[in-house]
């Protein structure tokens, strides 16, 4: 039963959402409402977390309009069903764990450049300017909105105006006066959307207001079950759209996982992340089948599920058939909806969409930091999401890779039990990783040879990889052509792995020193007998 209520609750926060999302990304509210009943029904039933609710996200509003706008709707379905694959191939391959590695910096610097562009994008039904097509470009977009301020409505300002204080109002003001006035408590669930979206449209209704509404602009919603389609499909057609697929499939992966991971620390449970993205893939194949949109896990429905009391996909399942009976049943009152309400709703979801407080802290984080959040929000508003994010997510590779490469060191060092003289024997302490990036540390050390030993410690190595493994090759090979004798001690087991891989094994391993203490000794045997004697290294066997 608490699920069955929690699936209600969360229909009457979605039928908003999901006719704003649709029109916003230039579809028809219709094609929301379907993505809403089809993906939300497969995601609940098929996906790796217990609560998630799926369908129409604002974060694919700039994407999709994008590809409308760019490609057409026929070639959007294509889009979101190569996406859909894609997630599916994703989960089946167990690549989920993979997005828990893009950087925070990039998911929020474009999570922020999605929410000022679904804001700006809003403005045109806010202000009621009379614009025949909205451009998809950032400049496009500010151009036009500059080009036709002398349209504005100000009625459907005045709308616009009373549903945004209306949902500010409500889901601040209702919690603090739950203690205190009866019922509030219950009147608190409903959303503050739901009742702008009530208020406004009577208001509109009985007043008579010249304002644009779902009726005016798409004909209504139709009260009937979405058809079957197949859309046209052609190699050449899916060779140009494969980069808006990846696209979508990488941002719906990233905005389903993040919204399972804080599910998961709302329920106390773990969720499955490769199931969750075979079952976005699914859904994302049968939404567009039947006229729907690009689906993901949603953040502030699931949320709302959660405090709603809902522990199982049941509430899910439940949400989307309660949306379904509202399309058989309800769907002609939706005709009368003002879209400056619409705006109105999706202004306040962009608003609470950002991480503002991020921009605040930026002065306390590394500049490193600070350039990759910034720059991929840059990049998201003025450009493009797909240039973003890859440019983010490199720009934080290699800030990593100079990281971890600055911690890599080859300390001198001078143990109080050696013997021979510092120009005879030299002991160098390695740490960190020895990879591509930290190379240049081991080729360096060529040109600081000893006369007689040089001692590697790798205790403190904790990676070594080809180019690493390369690099010590090539030393080794020098210190023979210059008569050092190299010897190395405290090897893990995948430094050694890695050694012996690499062909480096067979060139130290008669100096091979279980640790620091008998390679000092050793070197010091080394350096006491006469040059050219031989002499053994190894002053017990290496485990």
């Amino acid at each position: 039963m608490a699920d069955i209520g929690a699936g209600l609750t969360v229909a009457v926060v979605a039928l908003p959402l999901a006719m704003a999302f649709a029109i916003a990304s230039g579809l028809p509210p219709q094609a929301g409402i379907f993505t809403a009943i089809i993906a939300g029904f497969l995601i609940s039933a098929l996906g790796g977390c217990r609560v998630q609710i799926g369908g129409p996200a604002g974060a694919f509003i700039v994407i999709v309009y994008g590809i409308v706008q760019r490609y057409g709707v026929a070639n959007l379905i294509i889009a979101t069903l190569l996406s859909g694959v894609l997630l599916f191939l994703m989960g089946l391959f167990r690549l989920g764990t993979l997005v828990r590695f893009i950087p925070i910096a990039v998911i929020i610097g474009f999570t922020n450049g999605i929410a000022v562009l679904i804001g700006l994008s809003q403005v045109k039904d806010f202000l009621g300017l009379a614009i025949p097509k909205m451009p998809g470009d950032f400049f496009g977009i500010l151009g036009a909105l500059w080009g036709h301020v002398h349209t504005l409505n100000p009625w459907a300002l005045g709308v616009a105006a009373l549903s945004l204080v209306i949902i500010v109002a409500w889901q601040h003001a209702m919690p603090a006066l739950a203690p205190r006035v009866p019922f509030s408590g219950k009147l608190s669930r409903v959303p503050g959307s739901i009742v702008a979206l009530v208020v406004a449209t009577a208001a509109v209704g009985l007043l008579k207001l010249p304002v644009e509404t779902i009726g005016s602009r798409f004909g209504g919603i139709p009260a009937a079950l979405p058809a079957f389609a197949l859309p046209e499909f052609s190699w050449e057609t899916a060779r140009f759209l494969l980069l808006p697929a990846i696209t979508l499939a990488l941002l719906g992966a990233i905005e389903s996982l993040l919204c399972a991971r804080v599910t998961d620390g709302m329920i106390g449970e773990r969720h499955d992340p490769n199931q969750e993205l075979m079952a976005q893939g699914i859904a994302n194949v049968a939404a567009p089948l039947f006229g729907g949109m690009p689906a993901t896990g949603t953040i502030a429905r699931t949320v709302t599920n959660v405090k709603s009391g809902a522990t199982s996909p049941i509430a899910g399942i439940v949400h989307a058939l309660v949306l379904l009976a509202v399309i058989l049943v309800a769907a002609p009152l939706a005709a009368s909806i003002p879209l400056a309400t619409l705006a109105a709703i999706l202004m306040f979801v962009a608003w609470n969409m950002g991480e503002w407080r991020a921009f605040a802290h930026l002065r306390a984080l590394t500049l490193p930091y600070r350039i990759t959040l910034l720059s991929v929000f840059l990049l998201t508003v003025i450009f493009d999401l797909t240039v973003a994010v890859q440019l983010g997510i490199l720009a934080a590779c290699v800030t990593f890779i100079v990281r971890i490469a600055r911690l890599s060191r080859a300390d001198v060092l001078a143990p109080p039990e050696l013997a021979a003289d510092a120009g005879q024997v030299q002991v160098r302490r390695l740490s960190g990783a020895l990879f591509f990036g930290s190379a240049p540390l081991v080729e360096d050390l060529q040109d600081e040879l000893p006369a007689r030993v040089l001692v590697l410690d790798f205790e403190r190595v904790m990676y070594l990889d080809s180019t690493g493994a390369d690099a010590l090759l090539s030393l080794a090979r020098s210190c023979q052509a210059r008569g050092v004798r190299l010897i190395a001690s405290g090897l893990a087991a995948q430094p050694l792995d890695m050694a012996r891989r690499c062909g480096l094994l067979p060139l130290i391993q008669a100096d091979l020193q279980p640790d620091l203490a008998h390679a000092v000794a050793a070197a010091d045997a080394i350096a006491a007998s006469p040059r050219g004697a031989t002499v053994p290294a190894r002053a017990e066997p290496h485990p």
